[in-house]
């Protein structure tokens, strides 16, 4: 009944913000070039999603690696859809890579329209990778950071598999820091095997240093992907062992 409750009340507040991002995406379009208010109207509808429950909730640790008027190729593990949702904390505009499946959603989809989010068809990866590579610059010279999965598609034993080059050669061509961002707790907030919330579930975000588009720059991508891998692997591990104390 309690979760029952949530969706209802949920869906009539977030339903409310999508009205008010259709009317900010036309007012704000001519001069609000990164689409800065539709990005705030959505931080509200995920503040709603994880903050309507008392008990559940987001904890972000080392907001303070980043600058918030630097862009960023952001790249984030990947374990649940809530994975998306989760990052709106972080005080950045960011345009999410997703996939066309996602498009097909009721208001989500419309909602990755207004915000400007890059869509891709992953039924063709080289076309895919060259349209992220063009419009992620594009962004990127806007001034506003570009959020992509490096594993390509969502982990289901939730650990980190390997990464795609994408997001490092985009950082790397266009001359912009890598931000690394750990997500733990998005894929337990339901109950395993139920409909049910998890209504004690708490979702931590934790943001790394960043790679500094120097040592971009000079070092292989290879490299840069090993790096950046290791670095998140070893915060999702400590993550799950603070969790566990």
């Amino acid at each position: 009944m309690l979760t029952l409750l949530y969706y209802i009340v949920a869906v009539i507040l977030c339903f409310g913000l999508y009205l008010l991002s259709w009317i900010a995406f036309f007012v704000c379009y001519p001069f609000d070039k990164r689409r800065v208010v539709v990005h705030r109207l959505s931080k509200w509808i995920c503040d709603v999603v994880f903050g309507l429950p008392p008990h559940m909730g987001r904890d972000v640790v080392g907001v303070e690696n980043i600058d918030p008027k630097q862009p960023y190729v952001i790249v984030i593990n990947h374990m649940s859809m809530m994975d998306i949702m989760s990052i709106y904390p972080l005080p950045l505009v960011f345009k999410w890579v997703s996939k066309r499946e996602v498009y097909k959603i009721p208001m989500v989809g419309r909602l990755l329209y207004m915000h400007g989010d890059i869509v891709i068809n992953r039924s063709s990866p080289k076309e895919a990778m060259q349209f992220v590579h063009t419009k992620g610059m594009a962004w990127l010279k806007k001034g506003a950071s570009v959020s992509i999965f490096p594993e390509g598609t969502r982990s289901k034993d939730g650990e980190i598999h390997n990464f795609k080059a994408g997001a490092f050669i985009l950082a790397k061509d266009a001359g912009v820091p890598i931000l690394p961002v750990v997500v733990e707790g998005t894929n337990t907030m339901r109950r395993p095997g139920s409909p049910w919330m998890n209504w004690r579930n708490r979702v931590t975000i934790k943001v790394l240093p960043p790679v500094s588009k120097e040592h971009i720059a000079e070092a292989s991508i290879k490299e840069v992907m090993a790096e950046v891998h290791e670095t998140m692997v070893t915060a999702l591990a400590e993550l799950r062992a603070n969790k566990k104390k």
